[in-house]
């Protein structure tokens, strides 16, 4: 990963010298230096550019001379922040990660952050951090011009030490999401259902609790759905129960102090749909059908790390769905742990099933204070929203509008769609107690109605229901194309969302 760190301001005498610049202002601090140094040459080349650091401009000026024979930095380069008035977190992410692309010939950088207060500054370290991911494991041939060098990165301000506390909390969620890119980004025969879990267990280093259920405690437990899922593949399927007790202590050591926050994920490690199996166009994107389970994983690491001041508990089932002669097959039924039966229309809607048996165990254990469960659920959800927002599905307004105004902070959009009864009737069966799917229109709904129906009171009925967010990532969990702080792949899509959201509403 990218070292990054905050100093006092110092030109530097070689390498890249990056200059965030607020809309028409003028040069100052190093900038300012340099183009002292070089006789005023910074700002006639930045105006004969016609760069006037409006929002995603960005200029380079190449091996700037300093009068007297002084060495200074190989090349200059401006970026645009936009209107000062206007400054935000997404922005200035943004800008940093423009930044990489222009800087990344060069082993170090130097950030002239001195005009940055300390929390953007650490944005636009964030913002180029996140951007410079890169998974290179399978890479054996590649020529060394084509990879990149930038190797430490410097950001020079009056207020290191504050900026540096700013950066820390970053930093943690910064490798939250480099674990989520990294575990959806690994090819189906490398990452399988127990392998993922042993990665899970590898967490414990950072405080968190870990727990694996391979098949026999599922079945004793009488999660059907999930194991129906499963029973087509080679590979055992398994639940990873992670735990952070942070509300009264930091760590799994001291003991909750009340009803944790839950996260579940979707963990299909490979999808070709079973029985009712995909074409064969695009079946190498399934790898990343565990998303929803990268995430969660991943969340669970930047809480952790981060040493968040909260009880927070994810569940990820991981599974394998495939043909064969022990699959499970279209006309089936299964009995979910809740003891309610599905009767299997699609064996391609199988997310639904593994999410069904783990959000029923999460309710019955841990009782939690809300639950949000991600997954790469449908096709539907792309149809209606493309690739620019998750399709939000809830029972409860206010950890609604918590979760999209988290995502908007951080950018990862969200959009909220309807739940009711018409779309609930798409989902009866008439042999058992639903089915698991409910036709083509309102794909999506349909199935957030489906995990709905798992979303219990832990007293009763007569109760209200547990709080419950459905997070439908499929047109946001891989990009095809290079975003502002994400390279083409893999985008840990809720990791930092869910965060915000803990950080805002939940911690203390």
């Amino acid at each position: 990963m990218l070292d990054i760190a905050f100093v006092k301001p110092a030109l530097p005498r070689h390498g890249a010298l990056v200059l965030p610049l607020t809309e028409d202002a003028g040069l100052a601090g190093l900038g300012q230096a340099l183009d002292a140094a070089c006789n005023g040459g910074i700002a006639r080349a930045l105006a004969a550019a016609g760069f006037k650091g409006r929002k995603g401009q960005s200029c380079t000026i190449w091996a700037p001379m300093p009068e007297g024979g002084q060495s200074g930095p190989s090349r200059v380069v401006a970026i645009g922040l936009g209107k000062p008035d206007a400054l935000a977190t997404e922005g200035l992410e943004a800008a940093g990660g423009g930044a990489l692309g222009p800087i990344s010939g060069e082993r170090e950088a130097v950030i002239a952050a001195e005009a940055l207060a300390p929390p953007h500054a650490a944005a636009f370290a964030m913002g180029l951090l996140l951007k410079s991911y890169r998974f290179d494991r399978y890479r054996t041939a590649e020529k060394e011009e084509d990879k990149p060098k930038l190797e430490r990165v410097e950001m020079a301000t009056d207020a290191a030490p504050a900026a540096k506390s700013a950066w820390a909390p970053l930093r943690a969620v910064a490798d939250g999401v480099f674990l989520t890119r990294d575990l959806v980004t690994e090819p189906p025969n490398v990452l399988y259902p127990e392998e993922m879990a042993e990665r899970c267990r590898g967490l414990e280093k950072l405080g968190l609790g870990v727990e694996i259920l391979g098949p026999k405690e599922m079945k004793k437990l009488g999660m059907g759905a999930l194991l129906g899922v499963a029973q087509g593949s080679a590979r055992e399927p398994r639940l990873v129960v992670l735990q952070w007790n942070g509300a009264g202590g930091n760590g799994k050591a001291k003991k909750g102090t009340g009803k944790p926050v839950a996260f579940i994920g979707k963990g299909v490690t490979f999808d070709t749909g079973g029985i009712s199996i995909k074409p064969a166009g695009g079946m190498e994107d399934m790898k990343w059908d565990m998303a929803g389970a990268g995430a969660v994983i991943g969340l669970m690491a930047a809480l952790a790390g981060r040493k968040a001041k909260v009880d927070a508990v994810g569940l990820v089932g991981l599974v394998e769905n495939m043909p064969s002669g022990t699959a499970m097959r279209p006309g089936d039924v299964v009995t979910t742990m809740s003891g309610k039966t599905v009767e299997v229309i699609n064996t391609d809607a199988e997310g639904r099933l593994v999410l069904a048996d783990v959000i029923h165990y999460c309710q019955d254990r841990f009782e939690p204070r809300f639950m949000v469960d991600l997954a790469t659920l449908t096709g539907a959800i792309i149809v209606s929203l493309g690739h620019e927002h998750a399709g939000l599905f809830s029972n409860d307004d206010e950890l609604a509008q918590r979760i999209q105004a988290a995502g908007k902070a951080v950018g990862e959009a969200c959009w909220r769609m309807p739940l009711g009864d018409a779309y609930d009737k798409l989902i009866k069966s008439d042999i058992a107690d639903m089915k698991n799917v409910g036709g083509r229109p309102g794909g999506s709904i349909s199935a957030a109605q489906f995990i709905q129906r798992f979303v219990t009171a832990k007293a009763g009925p007569a109760q209200a229901p547990t709080p419950w967010a459905h997070l439908d990532i499929a047109g946001t969990a891989w990009s095809s194309k290079d975003l502002p702080t994400a390279p083409k792949g893999a985008t840990a899509f809720g990791v930092r969302l869910l965060d915000r959201l803990v950080a805002e509403h939940y911690e203390g």
